[in-house]
């Protein structure tokens, strides 16, 4: 096992806005100073979130809870916004004062955040922002990363016996005896070092 999956993580939903909403899964925030008042995400490269808040430097994060189910999830976190609208049919948000969405659905509060710094990590773009609004809406607890996989990611067919390999983070099956170094998912983005060998 990959010792870096022992490390805690929250998930959320990183919106952005330019000529249009949108929004994806993201496992990497934490705080980093309380006076003045930031956060910090990591983001891969090739999401369209990521492009969209290079070029306005604002985002929201709305926290996911336990309520959360597995379809918002796969909305956010199985599709690019270059070639999907994945507001399109979906009224479980607000838009808030800084004029980007915060979702409504499977949350707790949303931060609304202004970039002061990035750093390029190869594969990510670290952000470093302040924060301009923290709001609650509810009371129900924040999932874990590990909620995530025991509680709301669906499990593995047990009929098959074969090896595959699962995406930690979105829960796509790549199936075959090796998985390629450079594998990318298809789906999150995320490089093979995610991905964890399982027999079924």
């Amino acid at each position: 096992m990959n010792v870096m999956f022992n490390i805690s993580y929250g998930l959320y939903i990183l919106t952005a806005k330019t000529d249009k909403i949108n929004g994806c899964v993201i496992n990497a925030l934490s705080q980093v100073t309380s006076t003045p008042n930031r956060i910090m995400i990591a983001v891969n490269k090739n999401n369209f979130t990521t492009q969209q808040i290079l070029n306005t430097h604002k985002f929201n994060v709305s926290i996911l809870n336990e309520e959360t189910d597995f379809d918002l999830i796969k909305r956010f976190g199985f599709s690019s916004g270059k070639d999907t609208n994945k507001f399109n049919n979906f009224s479980a948000y607000k838009i808030a004062e800084n004029g980007i969405p915060y979702i409504t659905k499977g949350t707790n509060s949303y931060i609304s955040a202004e970039v002061v710094e990035i750093h390029d990590l190869d594969t990510h773009y670290e952000f470093i922002a302040e924060i301009r609004a923290e709001v609650s809406l509810n009371d129900i607890p924040s999932i874990t990363y590990s909620y995530y996989q025991t509680n709301i990611k669906p499990k593995l067919s047990k009929s098959k016996k074969k090896v595959v390999y699962v995406c930690s983070v979105c829960g796509y099956v790549y199936e075959g005896d090796y998985l390629p170094k450079d594998f990318i998912c298809p789906l999150c983005k995320h490089d093979a070092t995610y991905f964890v060998k399982s027999e079924i």
